[in-house]
């Protein structure tokens, strides 16, 4: 695996190293030596999957509260999304910033998002299907979120969203 990092503090692309021959590739696309050796959590309390009909789903953007606060490492293995990533640790050099990485069913990227960090996404085509590992098991009290449009991080989406959940175009402005 081939870790990049990013312009926020710990947050990283991990690409798999093709191994290829006349059948195709095998890749390695996880190993907790790997995340532990760059200092990254290699704890894994659940995967999930996330399945979304229509292109301009927007799912985000989430966080949890300590001390259920978690990481993640996502991957788009059906179709293709806009991952958005925002820090929110205030002690951060790249406090409030954010960044948008593409992760497709063809490039075979994943995002670690580190703990103190809000998650999203964008599809930009139908029928997409997302996994990602998670550090803590679901913890509904600890869910917290900002808004996608939220001015105080001046996201840009690829497309006006088509779906989002009542609760995610309600969370209020960040104030942090």
């Amino acid at each position: 695996m081939f870790f990049t990092p990013t312009e926020l503090v710990g947050a990283f692309i991990i690409d798999v190293q093709r191994f290829e021959d006349n059948r195709g590739f095998f890749a390695r696309s996880w190993s907790p030596d790997d995340f532990e050796s760059r200092g990254l959590s290699s704890h894994i309390a659940q995967m999930n999957l996330s399945y979304n009909r229509v292109k301009g789903t927007l799912r985000g953007m989430h966080f949890k509260h300590h001390p259920y606060a978690e990481t993640k490492l996502v991957r788009c293995i059906r179709g293709a999304i806009l991952d958005v990533i925002i820090d929110l640790r205030p002690e951060s050099p790249s406090f409030k910033r954010w960044i948008g990485v593409e992760l497709t069913d063809e490039n075979r990227r994943a995002l670690y998002v580190p703990e103190g960090f809000a998650h999203g996404f964008q599809t930009l085509v139908d029928d997409v299907e997302v996994m990602y590992q998670v550090s803590q098991p679901y913890m509904p009290s600890a869910e917290g979120g900002v808004r996608h449009n939220d001015p105080a991080f001046g996201i840009t989406w690829p497309l006006e969203p088509t779906e989002m959940s009542p609760k995610d175009t309600q969370w209020p402005d960040f104030g942090g």
